[in-house]
């Protein structure tokens, strides 16, 4: 991706971040805020990678090494079915914003698009060139998903079953803006480039992270990215004109800090980081964190449901344990 250049500055001001908090109609949190685990299961015979709660909060999804992916209900958490059909592990599962439907990747080199109320057979198999790292349903476009490898951005369009858009260049994780899905942030190494969603050509390029990037997540707003990697955690605000600056950042204390996914809260201002084997909370106003215990192993992905308020944590320990 070196063709694509920024047309944003890096230096231009923004809203003040403190407006985030306003925007937070239940306020902020004190050093007190922390997690409660209501419910925790055994979700894989392997390592977990990944997990996603539907637009309604009713179904959790999880995925990983054992090539399968599976569907919980959130009110008994008991599992509804398995999806399977990958020959290799699964890297990524999103549930569409608006159908009743999931999709899957994998490193097979396939995107996978399930019914969840018909889930025996995948009603989608979309083949790339490369290991698939991560899929996005466009959040207000039924029919789009996007995925990527090491090689392209690729957009499939779900009723026609064919690809419909191609960005050359390696990617490891692509996530759409919340809402109107205006733009789409992906991670190349570690920069994030900002994309406008239409045409793929980038509007900005997010630079701080010295090493690579493993995660992202989008405030509710649309308006803050986060980005995490081993070391630093970083927000950014991402302004009308596209571009963007780091707002705030946290520095990992030590190897326990060691930082791996990040998912904002739902309902207060903190941002929730899954570590080692545990979830910092990090008031990211107020610049307060806490340390809660989370897993025997790493924690590999979070999410969250802005309907029910409940956070899901899934780990390479096999399990996934629900918060609230």
């Amino acid at each position: 991706m070196d063709h694509l250049k920024s047309d944003g500055s890096l230096g231009k001001n923004f809203e003040s971040f403190s407006s985030l908090a306003d925007k937070d109609h239940k306020g902020r949190v004190g050093i007190g805020f922390s997690l409660k685990e209501i419910k925790h299961g055994l979700a894989s015979s392997h390592k977990v990678y990944c997990c996603h709660f539907s637009s309604d909060g009713k179904l959790l999804v999880t995925g990983g090494h054992d090539k399968k992916a599976s569907l919980w209900c959130t009110k008994s958490f008991n599992l509804q079915s398995t999806l399977e059909e990958h020959t290799q592990r699964i890297t990524d599962v999103r549930f569409c914003p608006s159908m009743f439907c999931v999709a899957t990747s994998s490193t097979d080199k396939t995107v996978k698009v399930w019914d969840v109320n018909n889930p025996s057979h995948s009603l989608r198999t979309f083949t790339g060139n490369a290991a698939v790292m991560s899929i996005d349903f466009h959040p207000s476009k039924d029919d789009l998903i996007c995925s990527c490898d090491n090689k392209e951005i690729r957009y499939w369009s779900i009723k026609k079953g064919s690809l419909v858009g191609v960005l050359k260049g390696g990617v490891t994780l692509v996530r759409f803006q919340p809402g109107l899905g205006k733009l789409l942030a992906a991670v190349v190494n570690n920069l994030i480039l900002i994309l406008d969603a239409e045409t793929l050509r980038c509007k900005s390029k997010l630079q701080g992270h010295e090493i690579p990037v493993h995660s992202l997540c989008w405030h509710s707003s649309g308006d803050y990215l986060a980005s995490v990697s081993d070391d630093m955690v970083k927000i950014w605000a991402v302004g009308s004109d596209n571009s963007g600056v780091c707002i705030q950042s946290l520095n990992a204390q030590g190897t326990d800090d060691k930082f791996k996914t990040c998912v904002f809260h739902p309902i207060c201002s903190v941002l929730i980081i899954g570590c080692n084997e545990s979830l910092m909370l990090w008031n990211f106003i107020d610049r307060q964190k806490m340390t809660v215990p989370a897993h025997d192993n790493l924690v590999s992905a979070l999410a969250v449901s802005d309907v029910t308020g409940l956070v899901a944590s899934v780990s390479h320990d096999k399990h996934f344990k629900i918060w609230k």
